[in-house]
């Protein structure tokens, strides 16, 4: 039995999946031996977040499963900033639940362990089993049972410019020490001699990268102990991170203590732009962290587009202290039927149709990691999926609590982030929000 773990908007959502029968009505024919024929010409809903699912991708779903069932796959794409408020409003109102979701890896927790999404425990081997990211099948999972399954990943990596670091008289870093080291000597150098420059670009709400300093030195972000999760800011390896955090945000980074991780690219360009009295540039960083999928967003402008150009701009996996990379916040996303949808062996086929070794590859060949690691060779033998898959041989997730969601949507992370990134006392701060933080985790 699922446990009735309360989140985002919680009490709300779990009246509304109990008074629909969430997860336990006669139209939900996952789970169990029982299974039905895909009926023809059965209509269904996919939502997709943002826009990283590229259009080719799309378009091949659709036309797939036209081809399998006679139905039509309609694609709604949701932004990443509403997501959870929509699935919240929806998912338990079986006359306007989106068939089959695509939800962010940090968020599928919550929903899990409301009973918002069928359990597909019975489809885990065929659609992957053991070969499935699995990372991402645990934060779907709830008491052994699959309720989400992972969409693709997206570990983060650095993007550098190798002319600026020439000109500094540095080199690519081989160890995290000497990644801080590098970063901050070339703010102090400045070869270009641009105002506010930053060795490394990191915003001061930045807590998707900034937690890799907390990871690379055995810190956590929150453990499960004795029945409860329990935030572990305070703890000796999370402050030794932290602290290693706040002194690149004092020394290397000129980032905006109110930056998130958004388009950190927009800060690596050379980008000349007019302006009535002069001409400006956009270039104010050495290097940045971002999701593999930044490079298309990198290089030199043509045409409006970018233009990747390999004697100006490098990628490497932030180094660790252990020989291996550094554990990075793996990006990315999960898949999962709505418990509620009246077309549950539709949305079967459309995950059939997704975990195919087609599509998993087409996911790789547009830069996307596919959640089965049979086909993590489709990325290719770029300097991009080098990087992309060396950074997720030791990438890590945000903790599987159930109130996870809650905690993200509350801006807690980005507030005590952004204090850190001002010179707080960061022993104070992490006592404080540990208070916050631990009863969000908890949510109930």
């Amino acid at each position: 039995m699922k446990r009735p773990i309360l989140g985002l908007a919680a009490v709300a959502l779990a009246a509304s999946l109990a008074l629909t029968g969430c997860g336990g009505d006669d139209q939900s024919t996952t789970g169990g031996d029982e299974t039905t024929e895909a009926p023809a010409g059965q209509n269904i809903t996919l939502w997709l977040a943002g826009g990283d699912t590229p259009d080719a991708l799309r378009d091949y779903l659709k036309t797939e499963y036209n081809a399998r069932t006679g139905g039509t796959l309609t694609i709604e794409e949701q932004s990443w900033g509403d997501l959870t408020t929509k699935l919240t409003a929806v998912l338990p109102d079986a006359n306007n639940t989106p068939d089959v979701v695509e939800i962010g890896n940090t968020q599928a927790p919550s929903f899990t362990n409301f009973g918002a999404f069928a359990d597909i425990s019975d489809m885990y081997q065929e659609l992957g089993g053991s070969k499935l990211l699995q990372s991402f099948v645990d934060v779907g999972a709830v008491d052994g049972k699959n309720y989400a399954l992972p969409y693709y990943f997206g570990s983060r990596y650095v993007f550098y410019r190798k002319d600026i670091y020439a000109a500094a008289g540095v080199t690519v870093p081989q160890t995290l020490d000497e990644f801080n080291a590098t970063v901050a000597q070339i703010t102090a150098t400045n070869p270009n001699g641009i105002e506010d420059f930053s060795g490394f670009f990191i915003g001061g709400q930045d807590w998707r990268n900034g937690i890799s300093w907390i990871f690379a030195n055995g810190g956590e972000l929150a453990v499960y102990e004795d029945g409860q999760w329990t935030s572990t800011l305070s703890d000796p390896n999370t402050i030794k991170g932290l602290t290693q955090l706040q002194q690149i945000q004092l020394n290397a980074s000129k980032a905006p203590s109110t930056a998130k991780d958004e388009s950190p690219w927009l800060y690596i360009n050379d980008s000349d732009v007019a302006t009535d009295d002069n001409t400006t540039t956009s270039l104010a960083a050495a290097t940045i962290m971002a999701p593999g999928w930044a490079h298309w967003s990198i290089g030199d402008l043509v045409d409006e587009a970018r233009v990747w150009n390999p004697d100006v701009f490098g990628v490497f996996a932030l180094p660790g202290n252990d020989g291996k990379p550094a554990p990075v916040f793996a990006g990315g996303s999960d898949i999962a039927i709505s418990a509620t949808s009246k077309n549950q062996e539709g949305a079967r086929e459309l995950m059939r149709i997704i975990f195919s070794a087609e599509y998993q590859e087409l996911l790789g060949a547009n830069g996307l990691g596919p959640a089965n690691s049979d086909y993590v060779s489709s990325l290719g033998d770029d300097e991009f999926a080098q990087a992309l898959i060396e950074s997720a041989s030791n990438s890590k997730l945000t903790p599987a609590a159930p109130g996870w969601a809650a905690v993200e949507n509350s801006g807690q992370l980005e507030e005590f982030f952004s204090k850190l990134s001002t010179g707080g006392d960061i022993t104070a701060l992490a006592a404080e929000y540990d208070a916050i933080l631990t009863p969000l985790l908890n949510s109930q």
